[in-house]
């Protein structure tokens, strides 16, 4: 059986207090095998952008726990924790995330200079993911001037420059027109493919939901049966973390 890469027991997380206390999982279990696409889908609300901060280890639960490769990640010390997250994880967000007047190449290799990587190196594989987006010919160009697409290509960029083991994507298309989308999606799922990467999606969108290998859904902080989600709009945005995730 493959391997186990990250796994979810009885997750609960909650922000605020009081009579505005909002409780965005309630007890969530999910496991997720090295190499595999798995969705998690939702509208609105229901708790899967929460739920994918925290198996990105970009938050905390307040009960549960999260395990990657076997590991409890509360048992982790803080620079093992950002190491692991730097080094194994790639993020893909639908908000880019890129600093507007600094480069596409420096965007793309910031992870590297997070890590201490040479400056020399950091260029060199810096190009090498360009190259494989098809972006070489834009490294020299600030992000600001990049097209949506370009700049989620060149986010994908950033997330595959570590040589992650998984990527995260929340709405990796959401802010692209449909064909634009189409080519996105299409090369997240040729990474996950032909390299091996595990890939986590948080989406409402069932058709991208379907190209998955798995499909986790999820509505008002638990575990849904797709008939129970079905309610998920095929249009909309969805908060990266807190409350309305």
């Amino acid at each position: 059986m493959t391997e186990l890469i990250l796994q979810a027991q009885d997750i609960g997380k909650s922000y605020g207090h009081g009579d505005g206390r909002f409780d965005a999982l309630k007890g969530v279990s999910l496991d997720v095998r090295r190499g595999e696409s798995v969705a998690i889908v939702g509208k609105s609300g229901s708790g899967k952008s929460t739920l994918m901060h925290l198996l990105a280890l970009l938050d905390e639960p307040d009960r549960g726990t999260i395990s990657v490769g076997g590991t409890d990640a509360k048992k982790l010390k803080p620079r093992a924790l950002n190491k692991l997250r730097n080094k194994d994880f790639g993020f893909v967000f639908q908000q880019f995330f890129l600093t507007p007047n600094s480069s596409v190449l420096d965007n793309v290799t910031l992870p590297l200079m997070i890590a201490g990587v040479g400056a020399r190196e950091r260029k060199a594989r810096g190009m090498a993911v360009l190259e494989q987006m098809e972006l070489a010919d834009k490294a020299k160009n600030k992000a600001t001037n990049l097209s949506g697409g370009q700049k989620q290509r060149a986010v994908i960029a950033r997330a595959l420059v570590n040589n992650p083991s998984v990527i995260f994507a929340d709405e990796p298309t959401g802010n692209l027109d449909s064909a634009t989308g189409a080519v996105v999606e299409d090369i997240l799922f040729e990474l996950n493919k032909t390299q091996g990467i595990t890939l986590i999606i948080v989406t409402h969108d069932h058709e991208l939901a379907a190209r998955c290998d798995r499909q986790f859904y999820i509505k008002d902080g638990l575990e849904a049966v797709p008939d129970a989600a079905a309610s998920v709009a095929p249009t909309g945005t969805d908060s990266a973390a807190g409350a309305n995730a």
